[in-house]
């Protein structure tokens, strides 16, 4: 009597019954009998140790040869194609339920078995830098990362990290495969996504896999796909029109800098001058790094970018919202979850107008960044953010504080992801009202009730009809709300908090998170164009 081959026959008892299996036998001798077939393979993304999203459709695709049917078996489902034109093919299995691990069997010419399968919840972890940042940091090691890798181990917690790759055009596969989460696989592993990983695989108790992809330095324009990006008359005007002359100028000033190298050191002298930056291809990582990701099934995605864009805070208003809503066009997921980390505070203000704390408030990119970055939960539903005002380093642009982010993640995840009513989201501005000398603000989401932490409110000013801004008294007198005043404005039109790009503030909600910064009035933003 015909038997399957070892791997299959201890596969197959755990997820098909007996007339299925000789079925499924018969399929894969009839198919190992045309050798002349091309081998059926898999996306990268399924490999052992996966995780699939639970409650969701299941995509799993590959690539086949010509006339070659597939059959993709896991637990109880089985679904095959028949035979056809050489190239792509995608199955959709209905949703399940979180749990395995479980074996997926995938049969054609050949047979591929992907071992250790879970299903769960799974999550794209994307951004610049501060999202690439590892466990292990970069220089200065984080506060307990050496204990936190050594206690990695967590059999739910998987991990797939994305290959660099900057790309002119989508490309179907990547280079890489899931892993464990052990002390071997975390250390160069995205901090902020492991923290995330680990504290929301805690409070749900179902597996949870994180899919990492990243790159310093990218601004968001990188990350959106082009047909995008050419829809707006706004982009294609300033980001794709400008990139050919900036390409020209960058291959200028590299041959420029190689004749300056080659006669330096023909002089016999050490030749200390950087390579000129490239500049960045606007989809190039959308191409690279995003598009061989979809359609895997996934919950959403946690994203720490937006130092890129500091200078075209106006811009980002738009270019980010579009981002989130392209990305949810190309997965078909219209509700998925967006979560992403509002910037740290960094020093760079100070060294424009030193002792600031001191000096009248003024105008800061980072801050309008801020305000762009709360404007896409303002206009897209499923939209969150982690507010980070205390856990910045004002002379790193890379604080090295990443539980603190990971976990305000998690907890935005358990209310906007998964309808959790707990208190998981950061204050933000709500209303003011302004009467006589005092403004009275309200904000959203105060938890259980405004504290302030280690006395006096700091970081808040109010302007005049002047616009000019002075530091302010401020009170609590409410749940949620904060009395605001100057004795140098009688009568303010405008509060702003925290508005500066190392903000020192010191307002939360009772449930230890910051508020987000704010201002209440629609002054120019000094970072919009001037046309």
């Amino acid at each position: 009597m015909s038997t399957l081959p070892p791997a299959l026959s201890q596969t197959f008892p755990t997820v098909l019954s007996l007339s299925r299996r000789v079925a499924l036998a018969g399929l894969l001798f009839a198919a190992i009998g045309l050798s002349a077939r091309a081998d059926v393979r898999l996306a990268a993304l399924f490999s052992d140790n996966m995780v699939l999203q639970r409650d969701m459709p299941i995509k799993i695709w590959g690539w086949v040869g010509d006339n070659e049917p597939v059959t993709v078996a896991f637990r109880h489902q089985k679904v095959t194609l028949p035979g056809g034109p050489a190239g792509r093919w995608t199955v959709t299995l209905a949703p399940e339920k979180a749990g395995g691990p479980d074996p997926l069997i995938i049969l054609g010419n050949n047979s591929v078995e992907v071992k250790n399968v879970l299903v769960g919840e799974v999550w794209i972890c994307s951004g610049q830098s501060n999202m690439e940042f590892p466990l292990t940091g970069w220089g200065v090691r984080p506060p307990h990362s050496a204990s936190d890798i050594a206690n990695a181990t967590n059999p739910n917690l998987r991990l797939f990290t994305v290959p660099k790759l900057k790309a002119k055009e989508p490309v179907e596969d990547v280079k890489a495969s899931w892993q464990l989460c052990t002390p071997e696989t975390v250390p160069n592993f995205s901090a902020v996504a492991y923290y995330f990983g680990q504290t929301l695989q805690a409070s749900l108790h179902v597996p949870v896999g994180l899919i990492h992809t990243s790159w310093g330095g990218s601004p968001v324009e990188v990350w959106i796909s082009e047909d995008v990006l050419r829809s707006s008359p706004e982009y294609l005007r300033d980001i794709l029109e400008p990139y050919p002359r900036q390409l020209r100028d960058y291959q200028l000033a590299v041959a420029k800098w190689e004749q300056a190298k080659a006669d330096t050191e023909k002089a016999g002298k050490k030749f200390d001058q950087g390579h000129p930056w490239e500049p960045w291809r606007p989809a190039e990582l959308y191409n690279g790094m995003i598009a061989p990701l979809i359609p895997f099934a996934v919950r959403g995605a946690i994203w720490y970018q937006g130092e890129s864009n500091a200078d075209r805070a106006w811009q980002y208003r738009h270019l980010y919202p579009d981002m989130i809503a392209n990305w949810r066009r190309d997965w078909g997921q219209n509700q998925f979850a967006f979560l992403a980390v509002q910037l740290a505070p960094w020093d760079k203000g100070r060294q424009r107008v030193p002792a600031l704390i001191n000096a009248r408030p003024v105008q800061s990119d980072w801050a309008e960044l801020r305000e762009a970055q709360v404007v896409a939960t303002k206009v897209l539903p499923q939209v969150g953010l982690a507010v980070i005002t205390d856990v910045g380093d004002k002379d790193d642009i890379h604080p090295v504080q990443k539980q603190p982010v990971g976990e305000r993640l998690a907890l935005a995840a358990r209310v906007i992801a998964y309808g959790e009513p707990i208190y998981g989201l950061s204050p933000t501005f709500k209303s003011v009202k302004f009467s006589g000398r005092q403004a009275t603000v309200t904000f959203d989401h105060p938890g259980r009730g405004l504290v302030a932490h280690d006395g006096k409110l700091t970081g808040f000013a109010v302007a005049g009809a002047d616009r000019k801004f002075q530091w302010a008294d401020a009170e609590i007198c409410g749940k949620n709300r904060v009395a605001v005043s100057s004795p140098l404005v009688p009568r303010p039109v405008a509060v702003r908090f925290g508005w500066d790009d190392f903000p020192i503030v010191n307002l939360f909600s009772r449930d230890g998170l910051p508020v987000s910064p704010f201002r209440t009035d629609d002054f120019p933003m000094t970072t919009a164009p001037k046309r």
